[in-house]
């Protein structure tokens, strides 16, 4: 089996996503290819996260037997945000979608499956059914295009090629609530590296300097403010900021620690040994479905950690603790059930060999049906 996965992604990134274990599960199975678009110029001026690959544009690489491929153009399309600029945005996408890259072009011709996560991937999928309508194509909706804020070009192309896909995969029931109506849709949770355990040890934490130790991993929707509340409310508990994307807050107390981003096995130890975990998103008007994909959440109740979230992901999960951001009462009171709560797992998760699995044979197995079919 040849696969391609298309995404914004990019699969030699230090920075992990769920679209990386998939393609490190396919590759298993099968040559295996990964494109990422929607990279330019532009990505210089935006922080992508694919910077420190700007090296390895425009060439084809080899990265743990996965082909890769970082398609750089002068420009690339973007959401225009304004109405009135649509046209603009629509031409933007029509000539990126129409002066394809070489690479992919070839590298569709030869796919059995090919893969788009969501994002701007779905653009391609036309190019797809007339390079190959013989090949299986698999949507992975990681995020809901308008919670990504997704510009309406790619939710129109989505919105009208969904029925036309061999698979819509949902990282939750919830996502249901924002797709077209299709009966391709199945709900595959993310996965979980098991392995992580191999990783976890020693403690990173000194002992005796504070009662608690809590973490917070990643800089999705970073609060920094919960902490500025935090830490005063809390001087016993040491808080420690991993990879926020921002430095130390002028308002954080002596009990912060700050920390660069950092490879993700070197995470790990501090989310086993710590107190508790923090998801500090800051918005209080988060999607619901953040309550089943949200990977630090996962990775806090593996570890069986109490988490600190806000109200709106606790989802039905025992070992979680809502706030409401903002607000320093209902924070305070969080971290004082979670400090005090016990180290229990509210779910077992799937390995990434089942999710992948589940993606490819969906039908075959009862629980990808939506609950409501």
């Amino acid at each position: 089996m040849n696969f391609l996965v298309i995404s914004a992604h990019d699969y030699r990134s230090r920075r992990k996503a769920g679209i990386h274990f998939v393609t490190a599960e396919l590759e298993k199975r099968g040559k295996t290819r990964f494109f990422s678009c929607q990279y330019s110029l532009l990505s210089q001026l935006k922080s992508d996260p694919r910077a420190s690959l700007a090296a390895l544009a425009n060439k084809k690489t080899v990265h743990q037997n996965v082909e890769c491929y970082l398609w750089k153009t002068w420009i690339h399309p973007f959401n225009v945000r304004k109405a009135y600029l649509r046209p603009i945005e629509a031409f933007l996408f029509r000539r990126y979608v129409g002066r394809p890259s070489p690479v992919l072009v070839d590298w569709v011709k030869e796919a059995d499956v090919v893969f788009f996560e969501s994002g701007i991937a779905p653009i391609f999928f036309d190019l797809v059914a007339q390079l190959n309508p013989r090949a299986r194509t698999i949507y992975i909706a990681s995020d809901d295009l308008t919670t990504i804020n997704a510009a309406a070009y790619v939710k129109a192309t989505f919105d009208r090629v969904a029925p036309q896909m061999s698979a819509i995969c949902l990282k939750s029931r919830y996502m249901s609530d924002g797709m077209p109506e299709t009966s391709n849709q199945y709900v595959i949770p993310h996965g979980f590296d098991f392995s992580v355990t191999e990783h976890a040890d020693p403690s990173p934490y000194p002992t005796g300097e504070h009662a608690a130790h809590a973490v917070s991993i990643g800089s999705m929707l970073f609060d920094p403010e919960f902490f500025v509340v935090a830490s005063k409310r809390f001087p016993h508990v040491a808080f420690h900021i991993i990879g926020s994307g921002t430095g130390a807050h002028p308002g954080y107390g002596e009990n912060v620690r700050v920390y660069d981003e950092m490879p993700h096995h070197l995470t790990l130890p501090y989310i086993k040994h710590a107190s508790i975990g923090i998801a500090p998103y800051r918005s209080a008007n988060l999607p619901r479905y953040l309550a089943d994909t949200s990977l630090k959440l996962m990775q806090y109740d593996f570890f069986k950690l109490p988490a600190v979230c806000p109200n709106s992901i606790v989802g039905d999960y025992a070992s979680r603790f809502g706030y409401e951001p903002g607000d320093s009462e209902s924070i305070a009171t969080a971290i004082n059930a979670a400090i005090a709560a016990p180290r229990i797992a509210s779910r077992t998760p799937l390995h990434w060999s089942q999710v992948v699995e589940r993606m490819l044979n969906p039908m075959q197995f009862e629980d990808t049906k939506l609950p409501s079919a």
